[in-house]
């Protein structure tokens, strides 16, 4: 039963019918706002409230998994750089269920999502064969006396296993976005586009509601008793059973409503148009995209777009978001799969195959290409390449 009628139906209780009230008397309803409730993101909140329920969040998140995960990597060792190394192998084909782009994709989602991801690898014969990725929702840091991480522990209902964390062959490696006010755990880039995305999940609730209920507005049936007598209880339970099966249902759109005498309908609540709906839900979805880095103009949002064309927005986004997320992560890879001293080496990306920053390619060899002052070997060795009288031989590209 609404607020209203169960008002209405504990007075028309504690006072008979018998009595009479003083003419013209009404009801008067009072309305004031109350205080902002924001959802709960603890757990997995971020996840169910966020990824699975926002599509803006959802597609910002995809954007950014799957592009960093596309990148090509390759290992180098001194000034060698190869796309050959039982690394790049181990990281094609992680595990029997997933290839290298879905390990990658979901290490990066996860990442996004909860600000913290967890790769597991599984050594035999002190060689790395394969690598998982944890729950962030399952999986805590256990801390020493001085609050390092020593082992992390993953539940999965009743049980529970702990992977050790320290050495050079620590099982556990966590990934982490900065965060200012946590030293072990991560920020997820939703905590400080909660208010947004409350924001935006509230206006398509308001929305699906609006239609359920599109025939009945906030507001309320007010009786104006001109002789006195308040409803019967007869008339009270006819009045709503009408209202509600009469009036109410995105079937009964537009439906007029007939009312008797002394019944009047008074509006109560703001209208779509006095809340400014749509642009206060575009404005919580900039907000999102601006929290993940992604441009507005490139998720369809409507508004104040900074590029001039698509072409750069593209540009800006792989530049600004993807690859610093991605060469962080893959540096952090290479660093705890590498040998600590001996045969030591880092993974990098390739951005040679992006076809987004082929523009920025192009410019950079022909500026390279048309400086007289430069020997072929210093060239080379500028664009990323091996110079002739490298007795090692040619490498690849790193630019």
């Amino acid at each position: 039963m609404y607020p209203f009628f169960q008002w209405l139906s504990r007075s028309a209780k504690r006072s008979p019918v018998a009595e009479t009230k003083q003419a013209n008397a009404g009801l008067v309803a009072f309305h004031s706002a109350g205080t902002a409730t924001w959802s709960d993101l603890g757990g997995d909140g971020y996840a169910r409230n966020g990824f699975c329920r926002n599509p803006v969040v959802y597609r910002c998140v995809r954007m950014i998994s799957e592009a960093a995960a596309s990148l090509p990597m390759q290992v180098q060792e001194g000034r060698i750089q190869s796309d050959e190394h039982p690394a790049l192998e181990l990281l094609a084909r992680p595990n029997e269920r997933q290839s290298g782009p879905q390990l990658m994709d979901a290490l990066y989602g996860h990442l996004l999502i909860s600000g913290n991801a967890y790769l597991h690898r599984i050594r035999i014969d002190d060689e790395d064969r394969e690598l998982h990725v944890l729950d962030p929702a399952r999986t805590s840091a256990v801390l020493d006396d001085h609050g390092w991480p020593v082992a992390y522990e993953y539940r999965f209902g009743s049980r529970q296993h702990r992977y050790d964390a320290t050495g050079p062959a620590a099982e556990v490696l966590h990934l982490s976005l900065f965060n200012p006010v946590g030293e072990v755990n991560g920020l997820s880039p939703l905590a400080p586009a909660h208010m947004a995305l409350d924001i935006h999940n509230a206006a398509s609730v308001w929305n699906k509601a609006l239609l359920d209920n599109s025939a009945r507005p906030s507001g309320a049936l007010v009786y104006a008793a001109s002789s006195g007598d308040n409803l019967t209880e007869e008339q009270f339970d006819r009045l709503k059973s009408e209202l509600e099966d009469g009036y109410t249902g995105a079937t009964r759109a537009g439906r007029p409503m007939l009312l008797e005498g002394g019944l009047d309908w008074k509006a109560m609540g703001f209208s779509p148009r006095d809340m400014d709906f749509l642009q206060a839900k575009n404005g919580a979805a900039r907000e999102i995209a601006l929290a993940f880095g992604v441009p507005p103009m490139l998720l369809g949002i409507p508004g104040d777009n900074t590029y001039s064309n698509y072409q750069e927005a593209n540009r800006a986004f792989w530049r600004q978001t993807v690859l610093p997320l991605a060469t962080r992560i893959v540096c952090e890879i290479g660093n705890w799969v590498s040998p600590p001293v001996r045969d030591a080496f880092s993974l990098a990306i390739n951005t040679d195959h992006v076809e987004a920053l082929a523009p920025d390619r192009e410019a950079l060899w022909a500026r390279i290409g048309a400086a007289d002052f430069l020997t072929e070997d210093e060239k080379r060795e500028a664009l990323g390449f091996t110079r002739f009288d490298d007795e090692t031989g040619r490498g690849d590209c790193d630019v």
